[in-house]
């Protein structure tokens, strides 16, 4: 397990126990917890916590500067939510961040998860740039449409 995947485990570690939904903390004080430098923080905050991943994060710089971090918590309208998010372009990648948040949410299955991420592939969406991103964006959005009026 690299350090990336650390500081995020310890940080969704952190997340379950906040009992007023936001998590603040130091991003000093948690790189010296990891023996790394802050910018090693930002990196796993804006790749791992971010909307795509389903959480919202202010952020101040500066000697007293702070992380907060709060999970979206959608009752109702999180696939329409995920499909407005999509626009016009999608990357695997991203696609792939979608249908894990969808699935810590309880709005997928796994099956279904499954069944989606091997339609919007880069295997299977063998064709050029920016076309690809388009249609996979297209693909999800109609497939995600289908669950959600099911």
């Amino acid at each position: 397990m690299g350090i990336t995947d650390k500081i995020e485990a310890f940080i969704n570690e952190l997340l379950k126990n906040e009992t007023d939904d936001w998590l603040e903390i130091k991003r000093n004080e948690l790189a010296s917890v990891f023996g790394c430098v802050p910018s090693q923080i930002n990196y796993v905050i804006q790749t791992r916590f971010n909307p795509e991943h389903g959480y919202i994060v202010e952020s101040r710089r500066g000697g007293g500067g702070y992380l907060k971090i709060k999970r979206i918590k959608f009752t109702e309208g999180l696939i329409h939510e995920t499909i407005r998010l999509t626009g016009y372009s999608l990357d695997e990648k991203t696609a792939k961040a979608h249908i894990i948040n969808l699935i810590r949410q309880n709005a997928l299955d796994e099956k279904t998860a499954a069944i989606i991420l091997s339609a919007v592939s880069d295997t299977v969406l063998d064709i050029e740039q920016p076309i690809r991103d388009k249609i996979r964006a297209d693909i999800f959005k109609n497939m995600l449409t289908a669950v959600e009026n099911y």
